[in-house]
C-alpha cells in the first residue's frame, strides 16, 4: 500500500509519530495540571507564595519546579494558567524554563544515563537556574508589555481585574454575556467571584467558586484539561511535523562534521536540541551518546537548551505568547546558555 512512496517519507512519518507518543503523556499531565490550577487555586493564595520583590518572585518561580515533574511537553499551558491567576510575567517565564529540567524525574533520568555520576546533572540544573535568573530579571526590570495574547490576557474593569485563560473577555458588571470560553473567573468593583460554565448545549447555569462542590470541581477541571488539550494540540502536531522533517531530511552527521571547536560545537549541540526536540525526560541518553564526540561544555548546553528552546515547544509558546515576548525569551534563552556552556 506504501510501497510507492519513498523511504525518506515513510522514515518521517515514523519519527513523527514517536515524538508525538513520547510527547502526548507528559502534555496530558500538563493540561491536568493547569486544570488543577484554574479550579483549586485561588489568587489570593498565590498572592501569598509570590513575593512582591521582582528578584525574590524570579527566584520562587525558579525553584517551585521542584514541586511539577512536568515535562517541556506540557509547561506551556501550566504557565499559561499562572500567568492567568495573578503569577507575575517574570516568575511565570523562570518557572517555564527550569520546571523541565530541575523536577526529580528528569534529574534522576540524567543521573542515570551519565553513568550514576553527579557531575553533569548538577551542571545542567546550574544552568537551569542562571539562565532562569537572567532571563526573568531582563523581564522583570525591561520588558513592560503583558506577554501573553489578548486573549489570556488579565483585564483592569471598574477597578479590579478580569481574568481570562481562554477565549473572549466578559466583564460581569451585569448578567454575564455569552462567550466562546468554557472557563472564566470574573471579579468587578461588584461582583463576587464567580465561574462560569457554558456548554455547547447552552447550559447557562452559574456557580459561585467558593460554594461549588469538590465533585463539582474535579468534573470542571476534566473539562478545562480538554479543552487546553485541543488548544495547544495542535500546535503540537505541527511542531513535531516540521521536527520530523528536520530530522529527516538534515543529516545529523552533516551538523556533526561541522562542530570543531568550543564555540561551533556548542551551538551545533544547541541547534541538535532544538531540531530533535526531546523530551526532557529522555534527552540525556541521546546527550550521552555524544560523549565520544563532544566536550561536557557542548552536552551540558545541549541538556539545558532543548527543554528551554525546541520546535514543538516553541510553536507552543507561538500560540500563547505574543511573537515579540516570545522573541525575547529566544534571543536571551540563546545567549545565556551558550555564555554558560563556554564557562563551565
Amino acid at each position: 500500500m506504501f510501497s510507492h512512496l519513498p523511504d525518506s517519507f515513510l522514515q518521517m512519518n515514523t519519527i513523527f509519530i514517536s515524538i508525538l507518543i513520547e510527547a502526548l503523556p507528559f502534555v496530558l499531565i500538563g493540561v491536568f495540571i493547569a486544570g488543577f490550577i484554574q479550579m483549586f487555586i485561588s489568587e489570593k493564595f498565590i498572592a501569598r507564595v509570590i513575593p512582591k520583590n521582582k528578584f525574590l518572585a524570579v527566584i520562587v518561580g525558579s525553584l517551585i519546579g521542584v514541586f511539577f515533574p512536568s515535562c517541556e511537553c506540557g509547561i506551556v499551558p501550566i504557565v499559561r494558567n499562572l500567568l492567568a491567576k495573578g503569577v507575575p510575567l517574570h516568575a511565570g517565564i523562570a518557572f517555564m524554563l527550569t520546571a523541565p529540567i530541575i523536577n526529580p524525574v528528569v534529574l534522576f533520568s540524567t543521573y542515570v544515563a551519565f553513568g550514576s555520576t553527579w557531575e553533569v546533572p548538577l551542571l545542567r540544573v546550574a544552568g537551569s537556574l542562571v539562565v532562569a535568573l537572567v532571563v526573568g530579571n531582563i523581564i522583570a526590570y525591561f520588558y513592560k508589555g503583558t506577554g501573553l495574547k489578548d486573549r489570556f490576557l488579565k483585564y483592569e474593569a471598574a477597578g479590579e481585574k478580569v481574568a481570562v485563560p481562554a477565549g473572549n473577555l466578559a466583564i460581569a458588571s451585569g448578567p454575564a454575556e455569552s462567550t466562546t470560553t468554557n472557563f472564566q473567573v470574573l471579579r468587578t468593583e461588584k461582583t463576587p467571584v464567580r465561574l462560569e460554565h457554558n456548554h455547547a448545549h447552552h447550559h447557562d447555569a452559574e456557580h459561585t467558586h467558593t460554594k461549588m462542590t469538590f465533585s463539582q470541581k474535579v468534573w470542571h477541571t476534566v473539562q478545562h484539561a480538554v479543552d487546553e488539550f485541543f488548544s495547544v494540540g495542535k500546535y503540537l502536531v505541527f511542531g513535531a511535523l516540521i521536527a520530523a522533517a528536520m530530522q529527516t531530511y538534515i543529516k545529523t552527521s552533516t551538523l556533526v562534521s561541522m562542530g570543531h571547536g568550543p564555540i561551533l560545537s556548542i551551538l551545533l549541540m544547541m541547534v541538535l536540541a532544538f531540531v530533535l526536540s526531546l523530551c526532557s525526560e529522555a534527552d540525556a541518553f541521546i546527550g550521552a551518546s555524544f560523549r565520544s564526540v563532544f566536550s561536557t561544555q557542548s552536552i551540558v548546553a545541549f541538556l539545558v537548551f532543548g527543554p528551554m528552546l525546541d520546535i514543538k515547544n516553541l510553536m507552543m509558546m507561538l500560540g500563547a505568547f505574543k511573537a515579540k515576548f516570545v522573541l525575547l525569551i529566544v534571543t536571551s534563552v540563546t545567549i545565556v546558555v551558550f555564555l554558560y556552556a563556554l564557562v563551565i
